[in-house]
């Protein structure tokens, strides 16, 4: 069920990632659940890389990633709520890792909310832990979460090794 996605899913994208910022309004972060998905051009630059994946056509869930220091960067994985709890999330990362592991990389990072239920403490259940020694690639950005706003809410950096 996981491909590459196309340049015809990218508009799908933003509409799964409109969805999944819907349940943030029941944890009081209003401005998360408002916030503008990636545009079509920055969805278009990962497409084109190579580093972006969805489950199904159309999609109901997708992943992006880069590559920071060493690591598949997990950049952002979304899954519309009507199709959550059924493992798309955890296959979309584990499809990330395989992707990591070809390439020669130590595992994946990503950063996420700490106490949103479906954030931090989901990732530790798929076997990231938290760090606190960030790398320079990290460093920049959780600088630049903090420069656009996301601070508001404790944020925690993780790790999975490969």
């Amino acid at each position: 069920m996981i491909r590459e996605a196309s340049p015809t899913d990218l508009p799908v994208l933003r509409d799964i990632e409109r969805a999944a910022g819907a349940p943030f309004l029941a944890v009081g972060m209003a401005a998360i659940a408002e916030d503008e998905p990636l545009s079509i051009d920055e969805l278009t630059r990962y497409q084109r890389a190579g580093r972006a994946w969805v489950w199904g056509t159309p999609p109901v869930g997708y992943v992006l990633a880069d590559e920071v220091d060493g690591y598949a960067h997990v950049e952002q994985v979304s899954v519309h709520p009507g199709h959550s709890r059924h493992g798309i999330g955890r296959a979309l990362i584990d499809h990330v890792g395989a992707w990591a592991a070809r390439r020669g990389l130590a595992g994946l990072t990503l950063t996420t909310f700490a106490d949103v239920p479906w954030n931090a403490p989901y990732y530790a259940r798929l076997g990231f832990v938290v760090v606190t020694d960030l790398t320079p690639g990290l460093r920049a950005i959780r600088a630049h979460e903090a420069a656009i706003g996301l601070d508001a809410w404790p944020r925690v950096a993780m790790r999975r090794d490969g």
